[in-house]
C-alpha cells in the first residue's frame, strides 16, 4: 500500500478504482500552411462548432447545477469570441501562413504563459480556462466528435494531470466517485465544480499513470490518497461510508420537526449558502430559510463586475425559489483571501486587516450602488433581509443607509419598482460587539460572524496554518463578546443569529442557546446534526 497527500477540496470519502484520464492528443502537424485561405475556412468552422458546444455546455450546467457554474462556460464563450484572441489567430493564418492548428496552439500557449506567470493565484488558475478553450478549438479542427470521457461508464476515481471545467462538467456524476489531479488549485473553476457536485477532490498529488486500474481510497478529511489499500483499511473506510449514509438517513426523520429543546426552548435553523445551486440542498434538509447568502461568490467567477440586471435576476430568483422562507443576503465581502481581477486590489502586508468588505463598498460607492439597487428591486418581490459585513462604527452604518436612500431616488426616477429590505449588520469585530447597544438602534437585526470575530479577538490569521493550533473558538473572550452582543440585541428588541462556523460546533450549541440566540445558520450538511443535538438538550440541567 502507498499513501500520498495533497490539497483537499472537500472532506468526503470515496473507495473505488482509479481511471487515469489521458487528454486527447491533438497533432499540430506542419506549421506552414499550403493554402492559407483553406486554413482560415477550417478555423472559422471549428470556431463556430466550439461556440455551439459551449452554448450546449452552458445550458446543461444551468439545468444541472446553477447560474454561477454555468457562467464559467459563458466566460469561455467570451474568451473565444474576444476580438484580440480571434484576430491574433486569423492574423497568424493569413499573414504568417500558419496552419489553423499551429495558429490556435501558438496564440493560446502565449496567452496561457502570461496567466500562469501572474502572482495572483486566482488569475493563475484562469490559465486552465485558456487551455480549455484552446483544446476545444484543436479538438474541433481534428474532426472528432466524442470525448475520451464518453467511454468511462463504471463508478471510478478519476486521476489526471489536470482537468478543465469542460471535462469536469461533462462527466457522469452518478459514476464519478472523486477527482485526483497533479495540477489545479482551490481557486480553479474545476475545484468549484467539484464542490458543487459533492465529490471529494485531491489536488497537488504526485500521481503515477501506473495506478490506472488500481483500487484506491480518498480521505478528504486527511487530504490522503491510499493506493492498493489492504482489506482491513478498505473495511474500515467502508464502515465509515456506510455509517455516514445510515446517519444521514436517520437524520432525515427529523427534517420536518422543529428545533426545540427538551424543556421547550425554540430556535430557528437557517442555512449558509454560497451560490443559487446550494438553495436546493438547504430545502432538502428542511432549513427554515437562508441565514447567510454570500453574494461575493457571484463576483469571483467574473471578468467584470456583474451588472445590476444580472444581480437583480439572481436575487429575485433566490426569493422565488425559497417560497417565502427567511432570506438574508450579505453584501459583497471581497478582499482579504477573496479576490476579483476587475477590482485590481493591490497586495497588502496584512489583507485580513486591510481594504476589504464594506471598506471597498464605501470607498467605491458607484460600484456598491449597483448591488444596492439590485437588492432594492428584488425586495419588491418578497421579504428580503440585507446585511453588511465588517462593520466597526456607527459612521459606516449611517453612510450605508444614506447610499440606500440615494439608490431609492435613482430607481424612482427610472420608474423601477423597489421594496424596503430589512437591514442588519454582521458583528464580526470586537469593536462592533463593544458598541452593540448603539448599533442596535440603527439596524433591524444582528448576525454574529464567529470566524472573523475569533480571528480579530485572538489576533491571529485564521488562514495561516502556522498559528492554527492557537485558534480557539471556545476562548472565553469570544464567548463574552457573543453574549454581550445577544444581550444588546434583546435590549433593543431585535433578533440575533450565529452564522459562523461555530454555529455548527455541537460542543457550543448549549452555550449559544443559554445566551438566548434567536437563530443559528450553518452549512446545509450541518443542519440536521445540529437539530438533533438541540432536540436532545435540556437547558434546565
Amino acid at each position: 500500500m502507498r499513501t500520498v497527500t495533497g490539497q483537499s477540496i472537500s472532506s468526503e470519502l470515496a473507495i473505488g478504482t482509479i481511471r487515469f484520464y489521458r487528454h486527447i492528443k491533438n497533432i499540430i502537424g506542419s506549421a506552414v500552411a499550403a493554402n492559407p485561405n483553406m486554413e482560415l475556412t477550417r478555423y472559422r468552422a471549428a470556431y463556430q462548432t466550439s461556440m455551439e458546444q459551449l452554448q450546449n455546455l452552458y445550458n446543461k450546467t444551468l439545468e444541472q447545477l446553477s447560474p454561477a457554474e454555468a457562467d464559467i462556460f459563458e466566460m469561455h464563450r467570451m474568451l473565444l469570441s474576444d476580438n484580440r484572441f480571434h484576430h491574433a489567430i486569423e492574423t497568424s493564418i493569413i499573414e504568417e501562413n500558419k496552419t489553423a492548428e499551429y495558429a490556435v496552439y501558438s496564440v493560446g500557449q502565449k496567452l496561457w504563459e502570461r496567466f500562469i506567470a501572474m502572482e495572483d493565484p486566482y488569475l493563475q488558475a484562469r490559465g486552465a480556462d485558456i487551455q480549455d478553450v484552446m483544446n476545444r478549438l484543436l479538438f474541433a479542427l481534428s474532426g472528432k466528435t466524442e470525448s475520451a470521457l464518453d467511454h468511462i461508464t463504471e463508478p471510478f476515481i478519476l486521476m489526471a494531470e489536470d482537468l478543465t471545467p469542460s471535462e469536469t462538467v461533462q462527466m457522469n456524476s452518478s459514476k464519478l466517485l472523486g477527482f485526483v489531479t497533479r495540477q489545479g488549485s482551490p481557486y480553479s473553476h474545476t475545484a468549484i465544480l467539484a464542490k458543487t457536485m459533492g465529490v471529494p477532490a485531491l489536488m497537488s498529488i504526485d500521481i503515477d499513470e501506473e495506478w490506472d486500474g488500481h483500487l484506491a481510497i480518498i480521505d478528504g478529511e486527511k487530504a490522503c490518497l491510499y493506493i492498493d489499500p489492504d482489506d482491513a483499511l478498505v473495511q474500515k473506510y467502508q464502515l465509515k461510508i456506510n455509517s455516514g449514509i445510515k446517519r444521514r438517513e436517520e437524520l432525515q426523520k427529523i427534517k420536518e420537526l422543529p428545533a426545540v429543546t427538551q424543556d421547550g426552548r425554540r430556535v430557528k435553523l437557517f442555512a449558509n449558502v454560497n451560490t443559487p445551486a446550494d438553495l436546493e440542498a438547504a430545502v432538502e434538509v428542511g432549513a427554515e430559510g437562508i441565514g447567510l447568502f454570500r453574494s461575493e461568490f457571484l463576483y469571483l467567477n467574473k471578468n467584470e463586475y456583474p451588472d445590476e440586471e444580472m444581480q437583480y435576476g439572481i436575487y429575485r430568483n433566490v426569493l422565488e425559489k425559497m417560497s417565502g422562507r427567511h432570506i438574508v443576503i450579505r453584501t459583497l465581502d471581497l478582499g482579504s483571501d477573496k479576490k476579483s481581477p476587475y477590482l485590481a486590489l493591490e497586495p497588502e502586508d496584512n489583507p485580513a486587516l486591510g481594504y476589504r468588505a464594506v471598506r471597498i463598498c464605501l470607498n467605491q460607492p458607484e460600484l456598491f450602488k449597483v448591488q444596492l439597487r439590485a437588492l432594492l428591486r428584488a425586495a419588491a418581490h418578497g421579504e428580503l433581509h440585507v446585511m453588511f459585513p465588517m462593520i466597526v462604527s456607527l459612521r459606516e452604518v449611517r453612510a450605508i443607509k444614506d447610499l440606500i436612500e440615494v439608490c431609492k431616488e435613482e430607481l424612482q426616477k427610472k420608474g423601477l419598482p423597489y421594496g424596503n429590505p430589512i437591514l442588519g449588520i454582521m458583528i464580526e469585530t470586537p469593536a462592533a460587539a463593544l458598541i452593540a447597544d448603539d448599533l442596535a438602534k440603527e439596524v433591524d437585526f444582528f448576525s454574529i460572524g464567529t470566524n472573523d470575530l475569533a480571528q480579530y479577538t485572538l489576533a491571529l490569521d485564521r488562514n495561516n496554518a502556522r498559528v492554527h493550533t492557537f485558534y480557539d473558538p471556545h476562548h472565553p473572550a469570544i464567548l463574552t463578546l457573543i453574549r454581550m452582543t445577544a444581550e444588546a440585541a434583546h435590549r433593543h428588541h431585535i433578533p440575533v443569529c450565529i452564522c459562523g462556523e461555530s454555529g455548527a460546533d455541537l460542543t457550543l450549541t448549549k452555550a449559544f442557546l443559554s445566551m438566548d440566540m434567536d437563530a443559528l445558520s450553518v452549512a446545509p450538511n450541518a443542519l440536521l446534526p445540529l437539530k438533533k443535538t438541540i432536540r436532545e438538550i435540556s437547558l434546565s440541567v
